[in-house]
C-alpha cells in the first residue's frame, strides 16, 4: 500500500482489512470484530479446507479505513455515504481494531486514516469475507 506523499506499507502472507465505520457502531463492536478477524479460519490448511486463522498461519494484517464500504446504493445512481460515521467516531474505532488484532498475536500495519491510499493485493483463492457487527 502506498499513501499520498510515498508512504508504504506491506505484509506478506495475511489478511488485508478493509474497514467501514457506520454511524451506530461502537467499541463493543470494534473488539468483536478484531476478535473473529483474528479468529476465523479462512486459511487452507494440509486438507485444503479452511481450518486455520490467521493466527494459525502466522500472518499478518493489512488494515485500511474504507469509509466508502457503507455506502447505500439502493437509490439513483450517486452513492449515500450518510451513514458512515464521521471522523471523530470512526478513527477511534478503527484505531481500536488494529490495536485490538495487535494484542489478539496478529502482527498489523496500518494504513493512514482519511488519506488517499493506492492498496494493491494478491488475492489468494480469491477468497473475500464480508464481516458485519
Amino acid at each position: 500500500m502506498t499513501v499520498d506523499a510515498g508512504l508504504s506499507r506491506s505484509i506478506g502472507r495475511g489478511l488485508v482489512v478493509l474497514v467501514g465505520v457506520a454511524a451506530e457502531d461502537r467499541e463493543a463492536d470494534a473488539d468483536r470484530l478484531a476478535t473473529k478477524i483474528a479468529r476465523l479460519r479462512i486459511f487452507a490448511g494440509e486438507t485444503g479446507k479452511f481450518d486455520r486463522s490467521v493466527l494459525d498461519v502466522a500472518g499478518s494484517a493489512l488494515v485500511v479505513s474504507q469509509f466508502t464500504l457503507i455506502a447505500d446504493s439502493r437509490k439513483g445512481t450517486r452513492p449515500d455515504f450518510s451513514g458512515a460515521a464521521p471522523r471523530d467516531v470512526a478513527e477511534p474505532l478503527y484505531s481500536r481494531i488494529c490495536d485490538a488484532l495487535q494484542t489478539a498475536g496478529v502482527p498489523v500495519q496500518r494504513g493512514v486514516f482519511g488519506a488517499s491510499m493506492q492498496v494493491e493485493l494478491v488475492n489468494d483463492g480469491p477468497v473475500t469475507i464480508v464481516l458485519d457487527t
